[in-house]
């Protein structure tokens, strides 16, 4: 507590009421009836040539698999078949990915059967028909277990969907199985060593953590399992492993994507979002998921999802936010790159604004008070009955929220009054706010890990230092990787947007991507449409 300054609120005057849940009703917004459909949009990105076409490596995305299907050069069935013997070999590996933790050959092979018929009777279900997907362990998916990361939970097949893995089988994408996660989400390195799930592998150096807690989601993109992955975020867990496995990630504004059927963990601080290869795949994930669903509670009042002015051909107009003092808290290697990925979107016409995000730290330990005390609250029956079958980090972290009392969550809560509002006025002002997405690169893995796990409470409060805004006020936010390190370990910029303005993170993330004149192959890359 003292070393990390949690106890900071005990000692701060706070008169603001507090915010529980950061719902903020949409604003009012031009009349865009001439803005271009969503419908629109994603047919100029799917109908866009195939990165594959540059030179040197690219990700396969989800134009790759929908030239392939439509050529007819492959079907859904076959690339089905080369996705069961590639999860086949990652289990035999040395050392095993770890990506997805549960799959089932006779699930797989039966959406994509079906998928191969629509597509032979021209009937297709949308973009996503026959695109393999996995959703993180954390979901509720039919037939697996719904462990969330442990060995206590799920000890029967499941026998409903979530939501998004329901709008993703009726769109026909093919479940490939669920993927790896962090103990019930407690963490951002990913490291979960017990019997169902151990540690899942960096693609780009197997050596080195995915980050989490989404981390066979991102393990699975980058290492090319899958175009697309699903995972939640409440303090980082999708695009902190998104940005250490350099893949895209994510996350929608609070409400914006269902979080029915995943385990309630952190009610006011965890989002659902997209994992993918590139922007566009991202794009097309949100367009599909982000709508209310009558059976979550926030998010019922969102305004329509949008993607207008992704495709615009440069940033003219657009004014991006940096607070360079906060920017500047990173590794110098980090710090580097960022820096000229910022003066990249400033060459294609945007405007660079300088701005002061205002009690950081109070922020930051605020948003830490509200996870940890709203996990520690719904585990309470966990945490008394399967404490010794938990990982010792998980045990830790619960202990350390048993510290916080209740006056500490209601200032907590008051700093989220005051935080959102210092949010609203910096976004009347800019379209968006820059950051690095993390401090550092992907940590190694050490041997003690592997049977112990990891439990480094710096590590963990460093590695979210930029994340934490966007889950404690609930505005979006998107990562992208930029370039590498001297190790050859990914970076990326994180952006974020006012809430529900995901298009403008997107079309921001669209000419960000164009920064990197390369894309490294990771080291674990299985090329499904080969």
């Amino acid at each position: 507590m003292r070393m990390n300054n949690f106890s900071l609120m005990r000692s701060l005057d706070i008169h603001e009421d507090p915010t529980f849940i950061p719902e903020v009703a949409a604003g009012v917004t031009e009349d865009k009836s001439e803005a271009e459909s969503p419908s629109d949009v994603i047919k100029q990105l799917t109908d866009a040539r195939s990165d594959s076409a540059r030179n040197g490596f690219s990700f396969k995305g989800i134009n790759d698999y929908l030239e392939c299907y439509r050529s007819g050069k492959l079907t859904p069935s076959q690339v089905a078949k080369n996705i069961i013997a590639t999860l086949e070999d990652c289990d035999k590996s040395t050392p095993p990915l770890r990506a997805i933790v549960q799959w089932d050959q006779e699930q797989i092979m039966l959406m994509a059967e079906a998928s191969t018929t629509r597509y032979r009777n021209k009937c297709t279900l949308s973009c996503l028909d026959g695109i393999p997907v996995c959703l993180k362990e954390e979901f509720k998916v039919v037939p697996y277990h719904h462990r969330v990361g442990t060995v206590y939970l799920g000890t029967q097949p499941e026998t409903e969907d979530a939501t998004v893995a329901k709008k993703l089988r009726e769109a026909g994408a093919v479940i490939i199985g669920v993927s790896n996660m962090h103990e019930l989400g407690t963490g951002t390195t990913g490291c979960n060593p017990n019997r169902y799930h151990r540690i899942p592998r960096n693609p780009y150096n197997p050596n080195h953590f995915t980050g989490g807690s989404s981390s066979g989601s991102a393990a699975a993109v980058a290492a090319g399992l899958c175009p697309v992955a699903i995972g939640t975020d409440g303090g980082g867990s999708v695009r902190i492993p998104a940005s250490f496995c350099g893949v895209v990630g994510l996350k929608g504004t609070f409400g914006r994507i269902s979080c029915h059927g995943s385990l309630p963990l952190s009610y006011s601080t965890v989002s659902v979002g997209p994992i993918c290869t590139s922007v566009a795949d991202a794009a097309i994930v949100y367009s599909i998921l982000a709508e209310p669903d009558l059976l979550y509670p926030y998010g019922l009042k969102q305004p329509k999802a949008t993607l207008s002015g992704m495709c615009a051909p440069d940033l003219k107009g657009l004014k991006l936010g940096v607070d360079w003092t906060f920017f500047k808290a990173c590794d110098p290697e980090v710090l580097s790159v960022c820096e000229k990925a910022v003066k990249h979107l400033q060459s294609l016409g945007a405007s660079v604004v300088e701005v002061s995000l205002s009690e950081m730290e109070e922020a930051r330990v605020a948003h830490v008070i509200c996870i940890l005390s709203e996990m520690r609250d719904f585990l309470q029956p966990d945490f008394n009955k399967h404490f010794h079958e938990m990982n010792l980090e998980t045990r830790a972290s619960l202990a350390l929220a048993s510290q916080f009392t209740a006056l500490d969550y209601i200032k907590a809560n008051r700093q989220r009054t005051r935080s959102m509002r210092f949010l609203q006025d910096i976004f009347s002002t800019v379209n968006c706010i820059l950051t690095p997405a993390v401090p550092c690169t992907a940590p190694r893995i050490y041997e003690s890990d592997l049977l112990t796990g990891s439990s480094d409470m710096s590590f963990t409060v460093r590695s979210m230092r930029f994340m934490q805004l966007g889950n404690f006020t609930g505005i979006p936010g998107l990562v992208v990787p930029i370039g590498y390190s001297t190790a050859g370990l990914p970076i990326s910029l994180q952006v974020m947007a006012k809430w529900w303005d995901e298009a403008v993170l997107l079309r921001i993330g669209l000419k960000l991507e164009q920064f990197r004149d390369q894309t490294k192959k990771p080291s674990i890359y299985y090329d499904i449409l080969a």
